[in-house]
């Protein structure tokens, strides 16, 4: 994918493209195009909705993680039109480790970010509520 087939008030998203260009090796940031073009297509084609944006496919999972936080990065410059965009990793005791990105204030704020933490376990209690309701029910568990 060519970053010129990005939107094209995705100005910020090009300009952050173009800098993690100089930044990366040729064959490292030819993979983040890999994996964010599609998801970048998809922003441009439904819009943003209330819809989240995981790396979680096979061929996301084979990159290094320095290549994912990229694109977890350029992903969120897309969604906010923001470059002031953080990656944070929170332990989560349910869970385990989980990186989100948040802006920078939010980053900067112990509070703001247990009440991202807050919510994550929330959600967590939830879908192994709903998946033990599908196992019992004979349905998919694979929310």
């Amino acid at each position: 994918m060519n970053p010129d087939d990005f939107p094209p008030d995705a100005r910020a998203v090009d300009l952050y493209l173009d800098l993690l260009r100089i930044r990366m090796s040729e064959e490292d940031y030819r993979r983040l195009l890999t994996v964010v073009g599609p998801i970048l297509r998809a922003i441009e084609q439904q819009g943003l909705g209330t819809v989240d944006y995981a790396l979680d496919g096979e061929q996301a999972q084979e990159l290094p993680q320095e290549i994912r936080d990229e694109a977890a990065l350029v992903i969120a410059t897309a969604v906010t039109g923001r470059m002031d965009n953080e990656l944070v990793e929170l332990d989560i005791e349910e869970t385990g480790p989980v990186r989100v990105v948040t802006d920078a204030a939010t980053a900067a704020d112990p509070d703001r970010l247990e009440e991202v933490a807050a919510y994550i376990r929330e959600r967590h209690r939830q879908n192994e509520e709903l998946r033990g309701i599908a196992e019992a029910s004979d349905l998919p568990t694979d929310l």
